[in-house]
């Protein structure tokens, strides 16, 4: 696990911030002030800090830097969604992706659920895709990211500062503006909990998103599963199914042969949902392997009784990546069994899939031009 670089102050909390000011002979609510600094209002520099005399700043610019990532390169899609390729110290990259009018627009649901949703949508400003590690090490077949391995985990200031460096060049203001966190970028959360976890703590504490407005997905790390679900603050969580039986789910996600099918749908039962809260089942449809009429069938029985919802994605196509995209029939065929069941279920639009930002399509910048 890759620790907090000990100059940087993004990614530490309000008690070692507070330990940081009275280090330097100030009093304890300077820590506060800076923890705004830093959070609400995503200063670049210490010296930035208006709040602190110049004699402080000074103090604070010599010892720390923020550590925001620095936007090596941004794509931006015919349908406005920006792809950021964001640089760290150690010349390790990542890539956030921000989804202007709301994340992979959800079509269709033929579900009590929907006006809910619907509503929900109208009053949503823009979506941001957020990376967990550099790289993955989940391997699933369809995702590009899976082709680099797993390079590092991302610290929870290296998390939290894609946000703020995503928001500061979109010129959004949360206190105003609705944005939505999805932690569906690079790499699988759940490996690595506490860094995330503690990134999570700090949006909403710090930079000020809810986290009614924050969905984690995991490819099925069970025991993590549990443990999120014993968090005081958590984002609502999906997991990735993108298979009806446990023989298809070995060979498109390796993961499944350490936690299977059994063991992640008992997990998924006993997830301790809130008040109005649905769990989400993410399911790339991969022509001629997941997608056919008894592959549907499979998952009604699957997610039978759970409060959940369904979302299915066309797989979208990369370089090296030995699948096919389903025709719109079978998509909409396969959606058509699920809700015919009573399983609310959406067909997420594509965004930026002209700049290989859509689902399973992040893995490297050079493989389209900058615009």
């Amino acid at each position: 696990m890759r620790e907090a670089p000990q100059n940087e102050l993004l990614g530490l909390d309000l008690q070692e911030l507070t330990a940081i000011a009275t280090d330097l002979g100030q009093p304890s609510y300077r820590g506060q002030q800076l923890f705004e600094a830093l959070y609400r209002q995503g200063i670049e520099r210490p010296e930035e800090i208006t709040t602190f005399t110049q004699g402080v700043r000074s103090q604070l610019g010599e010892k720390f830097s923020v550590g925001l990532p620095e936007v090596s390169r941004r794509f931006v899609s015919s349908d406005r969604t920006a792809r950021y390729l964001l640089g760290f110290p150690d010349g390790e990259s990542v890539e956030t992706v921000w989804m202007p009018e709301g994340d992979d627009g959800e079509q269709g649901d033929g579900s009590e659920a929907g006006d809910e949703e619907s509503e929900a949508r109208r009053w949503r400003r823009a979506t941001i895709c957020v990376s967990s590690q550099a790289g993955c090490a989940v391997n699933c077949q369809f995702c590009m990211t899976a082709l680099l391995g797993l390079l590092r985990n991302l610290s929870a200031g290296e998390i939290v500062g894609q946000v703020l460096r995503v928001l500061r060049d979109q010129h959004v203001q949360v206190e105003t503006e609705r944005v939505n966190l999805v932690f569906m970028g690079q790499g699988e959360p759940f490996l690595n909990y506490e860094n995330f976890m503690k990134a999570v703590r700090l949006l909403v504490e710090g930079v000020g998103i809810p986290e009614s407005r924050m969905t984690v997905s995991t490819a099925g790390v069970v025991p993590r599963i549990y443990d999120f679900g014993a968090e005081a603050i958590r984002p609502k969580l999906a997991i990735s199914l993108n298979a009806s039986n446990d023989v298809t789910r070995d060979q498109v996600m390796p993961i499944n042969r350490k936690w299977n099918l059994g063991k992640l749908m008992a997990a998924a039962r006993e997830f301790p949902l809130r008040a109005r809260e649905r769990l989400t089942f993410e399911y790339v449809l991969l022509d001629g392997v997941n997608d056919s009429g008894e592959n549907a069938r499979e998952v009604v029985e699957l997610v039978r009784g759970i409060r959940s919802k369904v979302n299915l994605i066309a797989f979208n196509p990369g370089p090296d990546i030995p699948f096919r995209t389903p025709r719109e029939d079978r998509v909409l065929k396969f959606q058509d069994t699920l809700v015919r069941a009573g399983i609310p279920t959406f067909i997420r639009r594509p965004r930026g899939r002209d700049i290989f930002a859509a689902c399973g399509q992040l893995k490297r910048a050079e493989l389209v031009e900058v615009r």
